[in-house]
């Protein structure tokens, strides 16, 4: 028999969506306790409980992002799973609905109505445009299928996968910082850091949209730098949706403040909430909205559980495992 261990803010949406389920051998904990095996919920609630569940042999996390379970001190003597698969949809919409906002002049026809003001200047179109998507996983997959039906050209730059028929073009860094920058010497070091800077420039140079969709990793961090939003065009777009640790936050504000680029929309961020004190709050061309892009939903995130559940419950492996050196 197995004992779950539901750590969320809904809770009571979880259980009895599970309970309808009626699977087989499993039992609910009300609390952490020492004969728990199993654990679904939110990261930093089941990385503070941790201590108190010995037996747990398998995490399922309701969130894509995983950082508090992932971190070097944390204990990585289970199976943990992430949430994929189901925010691919509401990501897309997401990026394509400001994507349109953008090209449509939403913001700006409404402000003209706020000021009486008769507004005819032209309205762009996506037809054509280019999108860099950093990273091409499940979601940036999604995001991709929905931009070449608007007509987008789409490029990629991912780790290493080519699995997207809907990306035109790939990059690719050209030396993991991750895995090969403490085996080499420190000129060989600032050699990869270039190459990589290199990398990207290129892959930035000529797009009108630039949208992060990577996890939280050390390559992954801080790569939306000064050096690439220098490469971007100046009436190009930066949408962030993956973490915001991908973000210099002094680098786009500068290049927003100087208009280096167009403008940007934030989902993420480093602390979150943000605070009130950030400059982020008054900088210009910068829309902010508060990691509302693609809800984790328990009717969702509930048959994934459910799919893994019964291959557990049958000694077999898993659906989107995570690799805790890699960090996702």
């Amino acid at each position: 028999m197995h004992k779950l261990l539901i750590l969320s803010q809904d809770e009571n949406k979880y259980r009895a969506l599970i309970e309808e389920a009626r699977l087989s051998d499993l039992e609910f904990a009300p609390q952490p306790a020492a004969d728990v095996d199993i654990v679904l919920g939110e990261p930093s609630r089941i990385q503070a409980a941790l201590a108190s569940l010995p037996a747990v042999s398998w995490v399922q996390s309701i969130w894509a992002g995983i950082e508090p379970l992932v971190s070097p001190a944390a204990r990585h003597n289970y199976i943990l799973t992430n949430a994929r698969g189901v925010f691919g949809g509401l990501m897309s919409e997401y990026v394509i609905g400001y994507l349109l906002a953008h090209e449509r002049k939403i913001f700006q026809r409404l402000e003209a109505q706020k000021n009486k003001n008769w507004d005819e200047t032209d309205t762009g179109t996506l037809l054509g445009k280019t999108i860099g998507l950093l990273g091409v996983g499940s979601i940036g997959a999604e995001v991709a299928r929905a931009a070449k039906f608007f007509g987008m050209n789409v490029r990629g730059y991912t780790r290493g996968s080519e699995t997207s028929n809907h990306v035109d073009e790939y990059f690719h860094p050209l030396n993991s910082l991750e895995s090969n920058s403490l085996l080499f010497d420190k000129p060989v070091q600032q050699q990869a850091v270039a190459l990589q800077r290199f990398a990207l420039q290129n892959f930035a140079n000529g797009l009108d949209y630039l949208v992060n969709i990577l996890p939280n990793t050390l390559d992954t961090r801080k790569i939306i730098s000064a050096d690439l939003l220098n490469a971007l065009p100046p009436h190009a777009l930066v949408i962030n949706v993956g973490r915001g640790a991908a973000v210099d936050e002094s680098a786009l504000i500068e290049a927003l403040t100087q208009n280096k680029i167009a403008g940007a929309v934030l989902d993420v961020f480093e602390h979150e909430p943000l605070p009130k004190e950030h400059s982020f709050w008054a900088t210009p061309n910068l829309l902010i909205t508060f990691h509302t892009a693609a809800p984790s939903l328990p009717e969702d995130i509930t048959k994934l559980f459910i799919e893994n559940y019964m291959l557990f419950n049958e000694g077999k492996p898993l659906k989107y495992q995570v690799d805790f050196e890699r960090g996702y």
